[in-house]
């Protein structure tokens, strides 16, 4: 995908935002620590690896982004900046092992903006899931992920 085609669908995401944003500040990604993080690199070689526990990977942001470009095997709940997003959270993760390893992730926007990991981790968090990473996207999904040539899925 041309970075400007997704530069423009990040950007609409970010638009779109409006309601949710007095519930959901947008600067809460930047409140996350270190060790909640997982970067591009660590993750690849993890779901390249023939060995060990593959994640759960979860995208939390929106569903014309997810359609363009998503990590192969992730699933799409729905922005978790909505409430409706994180009810789909809990649903799917309900009957999970708390320990199960879990990556979410969004990749709307710069990290500094983005709406929907921080609610994410916190309802994991909340429900005792204890093995929960967010993948550390710092530009947009298109720059970080699909521009660098990692593994990339398109539509549903």
């Amino acid at each position: 995908m041309a970075p400007s085609a997704w530069a423009a669908g990040a950007n609409t995401q970010t638009r779109l935002g409006g309601a949710t944003a007095a519930m959901f500040p947008a600067y809460q990604a930047t409140s996350l620590s270190s060790s909640e993080l997982i970067n591009p690199e660590e993750l690849v070689k993890i779901l390249q690896s023939p060995k060990g526990e593959k994640p759960l990977m979860i995208h939390v942001g929106s569903h014309v982004l997810y359609e363009q470009a998503h990590i192969p095997g992730s699933e799409y709940i729905g922005p978790a900046s909505s409430e409706s997003g994180l009810q789909q959270l809990r649903k799917r993760v309900g009957a999970l092992p708390r320990n199960k390893f879990i990556v979410i992730y969004c990749g709307c926007c710069p990290w500094s903006h983005c709406p929907n990991v921080k609610p994410a981790g916190d309802a994991l968090h909340a429900m005792g899931f204890t093995n929960v990473k967010v993948l550390y996207i710092p530009g947009n999904f298109g720059m970080d992920w699909v521009e660098k040539g990692y593994p990339v899925a398109k539509g549903e």
